[in-house]
């Protein structure tokens, strides 16, 4: 069968749907379908090699083109090799280090374009991407990566005659900081498109049910495949790091709950007396995240704490690895309504415990492995105090380095997507899956 993803690339820092896709489509893959992921706006970003034959694939809806034709009406008319030189991959990638430029109103008015592409705008860009799905791809499933695709369905289904899978990915925090009055126009437009779609996936079943709630979607419309990572590289250290280390790789930012993990750390050395534990914190830094990693790192010098806290900012896989094998507990207190989480999958393969928020996609995935605990959110004090309980256990810490390790191969791997994948998918497409 031939797969076509349509996936959202950033051009610029690791992105969890990217990697999701891109694991998802190597297994699929593997196991004999035909698979092209088309990157849209910005080239994809990955810490894992890429699909095989990716690197053919041009990107589409390039996003100096789709800004361009935004602002200006002369630009919707561009020669086919100035469309081709603004959608080169360097310039792209370019473009999405100063994306942080773009005001909020801006994001407004592009995000409500994409969601109305049939009728926008943009329908010269839509019309290059539907030709080369119908002359060189002609897929016998399309798959959205992302909700705010949602307005191409309809016009893929009566071009290809194919059905559509759309996976929600944490939109609603994105939508939700859009000014208004996008922000209700653009949810809008997302209820109005999503009937077109064959079937609707979500990575959690928090999300699913969450998303539902906000969407007003009969229970159970959406189905639930959980994300996955391929598991080749990740192992478990056995030698326990000394002193002992509390990891965060996530994207730099505030969402990610950066800050509380710093205040958390000032709470463990402060009223809790700790005087050895280290923090490693790492991820992607884009120049947006820039301002909130100076402030933190001088509230951190300011307590005489900088040679206890290491940054290793955009890492590769193999160091990403080598990160997370060298830590003794891991948080991310995500402050927003995580879709999933891929980095807690990440730590828990390599056999490092996580303490977490009870809050989000956070408990589902923490129940399903026994990979750690859940504490209340958005409280600096409460994980500070779950840190030191569990540094002060060596059992629990060996119990939940086990059963996450175990819980991730079982319930979490790329493999483990995959099978689901072909299961809620096949009644689309039964004779191909």
């Amino acid at each position: 069968m031939k797969i076509v993803f349509l996936t959202a690339g950033t051009g610029s820092y690791y992105c969890g749907a990217c990697m999701r896709d891109n694991a998802l489509a190597r297994e699929l893959q593997r196991a004999g379908h035909e698979v092209t992921i088309a990157p849209m706006y910005l080239p994809l970003i990955l810490d894992e090699a890429s699909l095989a034959g990716s690197e053919k694939v041009p990107v589409f809806f390039g996003g100096i083109n789709v800004y361009l034709q935004q602002k200006l009406g002369l630009a919707r008319w561009t020669p086919a090799a100035l469309h081709r030189l603004l959608n080169s991959t360097g310039l792209l990638k370019w473009a999405a280090r100063h994306s942080h430029m773009t005001s909020a109103r801006e994001h407004g008015e592009m995000t409500l374009e994409m969601l109305n592409v049939g009728s926008g705008r943009l329908r010269q860009e839509l019309a290059q991407l539907l030709d080369w799905l119908v002359h060189t791809e002609k897929p016998d499933l399309i798959c959205l990566s992302n909700a705010l695709f949602a307005g191409f369905t309809a016009e893929l289904k009566r071009q290809l005659r194919a059905p559509v899978m759309l996976f929600f990915q944490g939109e609603d925090s994105f939508l939700d900081g859009l000014p208004e009055p996008y922000r209700s126009q653009c949810w809008q437009a997302l209820t109005n498109h999503l009937p077109a779609a064959d079937l609707l996936v979500a990575p959690s079943q928090f999300y699913a049910d969450f998303m539902g709630a906000r969407l007003a979607l009969k229970p159970a419309a959406i189905e639930v495949v959980p994300n996955g990572i391929q598991l080749d590289g990740y192992s478990v250290v056995t030698t326990a790091p000394a002193p002992a280390t509390i990891g965060y790789l996530a994207r730099m930012c505030r969402e990610k709950g950066l800050a509380l993990f710093v205040d958390a750390f000032f709470h463990l050395t402060s009223a809790l007396g700790d005087r050895t534990t280290r923090l490693k914190i790492g991820g992607a830094a884009t120049a947006g995240d820039q301002p909130l990693i100076r402030t933190l790192q001088q509230k951190i010098a300011k307590a005489g704490l900088t040679a206890r806290v290491d940054w290793a900012p955009n890492l590769t896989r193999e160091s990403k690895i080598a990160f997370l094998q060298s830590l003794t507990l891991f948080s991310v207190p995500a402050i927003y309504e995580e879709a999933f989480g891929l980095y807690v999958i990440e730590a828990m393969a390599c056999g490092v415990p996580v303490i977490q928020p009870a809050a989000a996609a956070f408990p589902e995935i923490v129940a399903a492995t026994g990979g750690g605990v859940c504490v209340p959110p958005r409280d600096a004090a409460a994980l500070a105090h779950a840190w030191q309980q569990l540094l002060s256990d060596p059992g629990k810490h060996r119990e939940f380095s086990r059963a996450g390790r175990f819980g991730v191969e079982k319930h979490f791997s790329a493999q483990t997507m995959a099978a689901r994948f072909r299961q809620v998918s096949a009644r689309l497409t039964p004779a191909a899956l």
